[in-house]
This record gives structure tokens, sequence and C-alpha cells, in this order.
């Protein structure tokens, strides 16, 4: 070996730390002829197992380390029985939410479609609006608080109190109310306008606004990103956080359809008297007044839990100003390619949404029951759990719009589908073959319309994923993220927006169905009552043409073309942006 290579070898020194054995003080280390110390990690190892089997001989305690043990860890089943009362209660407040939104957004249309036209319906459709428009108030309420009554508990507990006696006091007299031959329809929408505020408002205490992420595995192919905050979060313990999301989706989902499929079965006299009953009534076991009362004594019930026996651990955390945050939704609104993205958003629905809106409601004037009705619903229930779970498989990957665009000709699809079913309503009434029809375009309009959430879900993770950029996908100075407060605000503004995206055009849309229908008699022939009085006098209600047709048929070429020459140019745009276009630039500092 040459001079010059002794001494690059002399300069080595081997520096193994072995990571199952804990650190022992430095101990003496041979030299070589140089005089420079040199040891092998075979060497190292042999010299701290003799040293610890010194102390043991002695009885001596094994020195102290730099390295602090690690923390004693609870069994995973001990920690969720801890959590279990809280993921009870997280089930039931959104169970409650979920009730009276399945009531507004479900069966109550169907229950005032006998007596009002489309043009009233649209009227009560604007109940729905606060729900998608949550966000303009939530940082109002994930700000503002009382330190001695908890930063939740602020808000839910006037909510559950006001919303209980609400209801109490609504199920006494809306039944009366719905028996009358000319409906306070005014009256009506302003009072479900306000339930569905005050779900909204809750949603917002117990989901929160500030951000706090946790990985999902209902896609086995990938890891979808969730949002799921607030008291939601602090209930739980870290191990068990996981469960926040799945207590939201078993509780609104719950709800929902509690307040939907069952309640319009139990409503009806032809499903009681067919299989719960054995003397026939006029009416159903289930009236639209008890149910409210029920549920009005549920809420407080709750709250009166919530009040004496839950006490809510303070939150440290710091709140962000209510400017700040209405800031930060502001400028992610101004940045590259959003106002695009918003466009698509607002744009995206306007082609099946005639489908979705009129279709149920028009089956039920040519003659479909309620119960039929509710029926399909609950036979596609589990066929949309089944729906979610391949279309989170087929959303994974770098590309999760392309089942979403895919699943965008088949709403249109469903929509032209949708138009072949009205128009072959038998005139004999609803047979078995016409309701596996009905099924049919049900249950494939369900699909793609399961297939585009979770598309559009998993793309909004991409783009407002906050460890991006952080973890060093990007590694420009300028596109540091500030991730506590930007990445939920992120998100809850792109869900806020495609939510909207499907509200906002059904007014419009109902208003359209009445104004383009014309008659040739000069009744209202969309309304029930007329239809009866027309047929009493031996008359029959005719159309020279009808406004389903030419809206939902104006809504399938709006959608088409959009997609043509916007959407879908925007789309393969979108996908060809790196995550990092999409973060939000902050100053430096």
């Amino acid at each position: 070996m040459t001079s010059k290579a002794a001494k690059r070898s002399s300069k080595q020194v081997v520096h193994v730390e072995d990571e199952s054995e804990p650190l022992v003080p430095s101990v003496p280390s041979s030299t070589s002829g140089d005089g420079k110390a040199h040891m092998t990690s075979r060497g190292i190892k042999e010299e701290k197992q003799h040293l610890l089997n010194e102390a043991s001989k002695q009885g001596a305690a094994v020195p102290k380390t730099n390295r602090l043990p690690p923390p004693a860890k609870h069994s995973e089943p001990d920690q969720f029985r801890k959590d279990l009362p809280n993921i009870a209660l997280l089930v039931f407040l959104y169970l409650l939410q979920g009730v009276p939104l399945g009531l507004c957004m479900g069966s109550v249309p169907f229950l005032l479609k006998s007596k009002l036209g489309y043009s009233d319906l649209a009227l009560f459709s604007l109940s729905s609006y606060p729900y998608s428009l949550k966000l303009l108030w939530s940082p109002i309420v994930d700000t503002l608080y009382f330190k001695s009554i908890g930063r939740r508990k602020s808000w839910i507990v006037p909510i559950q109190a006001i919303m209980g006696l609400s209801l109490i006091m609504l199920g006494r007299s809306i039944d009366a109310m719905l028996e009358q031959d000319k409906l306070p329809v005014g009256f009506l929408a302003g009072v479900f306008t306000t339930i569905v505020f005050l779900c909204a408002t809750q949603d917002i205490a117990v989901d929160g606004l500030c951000c706090a992420s946790r990985w999902d595995g209902w896609s086995i192919s990938t890891l979808t990103r969730v949002i799921v905050t607030g008291w939601a979060l602090t209930l739980l313990h870290d191990d068990n956080k996981t469960y926040a999301s799945t207590a939201q989706t078993i509780g609104l989902n719950t709800g929902y359809f509690l307040s939907f499929t069952v309640f319009l079965a139990l409503n009806s006299p032809e499903v009681c008297n067919a299989y719960l009953r054995s003397t026939p009534l006029d009416v159903g076991i289930l009236q639209l007044g008890p149910y409210l009362q029920f549920w009005g004594v549920m809420f407080l019930i709750c709250n009166a839990w919530l009040i004496f026996f839950k006490v809510e651990t303070p939150d440290l955390e710091e709140v962000d100003s209510i400017a700040s945050v209405y800031k930060t939704m502001a400028n992610i609104c101004m940045m590259p390619h959003m106002t695009r993205f918003i466009g698509v958003l607002l744009l995206a629905k306007i082609g099946f949404i005639a489908n979705e809106a009129v279709t149920g409601l028009k089956l039920l004037e040519l003659g479909l029951s309620k119960e039929d009705l509710a029926l399909a619903v609950l036979l596609d229930f589990p066929l949309e759990i089944i729906f979610g779970y391949y279309a989170a498989k087929w959303s994974s990957g770098s590309r999760p719009l392309r089942p979403w665009l895919y699943a965008f000709y088949g709403r249109l699809a469903a929509a032209a589908f949708g138009m072949f079913v009205v128009y072959s309503f038998p005139s004999g009434g609803v047979t078995t073959s016409y309701f596996a029809i009905v099924m049919v375009a049900t249950v494939f309009s369900s699909f793609m319309g399961t297939l585009q959430f979770v598309g559009l879900g998993s793309y909004f993770t991409k783009i407002s994923d906050p460890s991006i950029g952080k973890s060093g996908a990007c590694s420009l100075k300028c596109c540091a993220t500030d991730t506590a407060s930007t990445g939920g605000t992120y998100m809850t503004l792109l869900n806020t927006l495609s939510n909207l995206g499907g509200t906002w055009p059904r007014y419009f849309v109902l208003l359209a169905v009445d104004w383009l229908q014309t008659r040739r008699s000069p009744i209202k022939c969309s309304e029930k009552l007329n239809r009866d009085k027309c047929a009493a006098l031996g008359g029959t209600c005719e159309f020279r043409s009808d406004g389903y047709y030419t809206v939902n048929t104006a809504c399938i070429v709006i959608g088409l073309v959009s997609l043509i020459l916007f959407i879908r140019p925007n789309i393969h745009y979108f996908e060809s942006l790196r995550d990092h276009a999409w973060r939000l630039r902050t100053k430096e500092k």
C-alpha cells in the first residue's frame, strides 16, 4: 500500500449505530499505528455487550443514554373502548343533522308535489341552498366562541335547543297545513331554509374548518386524503381519529335514509295496509307532524346530555382571525388556473340537473307512487356502497379526473334515458317490467354520479394536499404553503364550489319546466288538485308541449357543448399541471 493510500485508510473511521440496541457511554477505542482512533463495527458491538454484561452481574443500573425510551403504548382495543362513547356521540350528532336534510331534500318535495306546481317547488328548493353556502360563515363559527363553554359547545348547544323547539312547534301544525287546498309554500320554504341553515351551522361546529387530516382506508390501491376536523377530532385519541369520518358517513346517511326512504314507506297507506296492518286505513302509520316532534325531542335530549354530562376539552390551538381565513379563500380563488377550474365546477352539472331534479317528480305526476320511488332508492342504497368501492379504485393514480370525464358522458346518457322512461310510462299503471326499467335508470344514474363524485374528490385531495410542497415535491421557496391554515380551507372551498354547481341551477330548471309547459286547458295541470277537478268534470289534462322534455333536452345540449368546447379541454390542461401549480404562494420572509 502506498503512503497516500495508507493515510486515506487511516483516516477512515467506521461509525455504525445499531438501532436495536441502546446507546452506552463511549468506550476506549484501539489505535492504529499512526495513533489515530480506529474501531470496526464488530468491535463496537462487542464492547457494548461487555459493558452491559458487567453492569448486569454487579446489579448496577444500565448507564443512562441520550436516547429517550419509547413511550408506553396502549393497545388499540383499549383505546377504542375508551373512545367508543365519543364515537357514538359523533354518530348521533351527524344523524340528527341528516334527519332534517332528508326531509328537506327528499321527502317533503314529494309530499308537496301533489298540490304544487314546478314554480312553487322551485321556491321550496331554495331551502337547500344554505348547506351549499356554509363556507361563507364557517370562519365565524370556527373563530367566535365562549371559552367558559367550549369552542364547539358554544354553537352546538344553542343550535340543538333551537332545532328541537322548532321541530316540536312545526310538528304540531304541519299536517293540518299540508291538508289545505292552497299550501303556504312561502312559509314552508322559509321554515325549512332556517332548519337547513341551523343544520349547516351545526355541521361546521362538529366538523370544523381548521385543517387536520387523516389517511382513509377506503381505497385499496391508494390512500385518499380526507379532511376531518373540529370536535370530531378533539373528542378522539390520535389512534382513533380515523373513525371521525366513519361516524360522519354513518350518521348523515342513516339520518337521510330514515327521513327519505323509511319515512315515505311508513307514510304510505298502501305499504302500511299491505305489510303492516290487518285492517286497511286511508293514512299511513307515520305522519309528518309526529315524526318532526319525535326528532325535536331527540334534539333536546342530546342537548341536555351535552350540557350536563359532556365537558369539552379546552382548545389550546391558536385560532386564525376571521379576516385571515377570508383572505386565504380570496387568495385561493385568484390563483392561476383556479378561475378556470371554478368555471368547470359551476358548469359541470347543468347537463344532467334537469334529469336529477325533475324526472322523479314527473314520474310521480304521471302516477308512480311515492312508495315505489322510495323502494327504488332503497334498492339502490347498497349498490351505491359497492359503486363507491370500485369508483375509489378507478379514481386512484395520477389521473383521477379521467373516470370523472368518462362518467360525464354517462350522466348525459342517463339524462336522455330518463326522458325515455317518462315518455314510456304505461297508461294502465306501473307494471313489473316498467318498474325494472325505472330501477335500471336509477342505478345507472347513481353509478355515474358516484364515479364523478369520487373522482373529483380524489383530484381535490391531490391538488390541495398540504404535504406536497412541504415534503419536497416543490423545491421552490415561493411554493411554500402554510399547511396548518390553508389545507382545510382549500379543501372546504373546493367542495363548496362543487356542491354549489349542483344547487344553483335547480331553481331555474324547475321554473323553466313550468314556464315552457303549454296546456290546452286554462288550469294548471301540473298540480294534482287541478287534475282531479278536471277529471271530476269529465275532462282530461292535455299538454301542447311538456316543459320537461324541452328543459331536459336543452340541458343535455348545453352540457354536451360545454363539455366539448370548455370542460374537456380544461380537464386535459389541469391534468398536465404539476401539483405545486395549485399551491398558494406566500411571500418569502
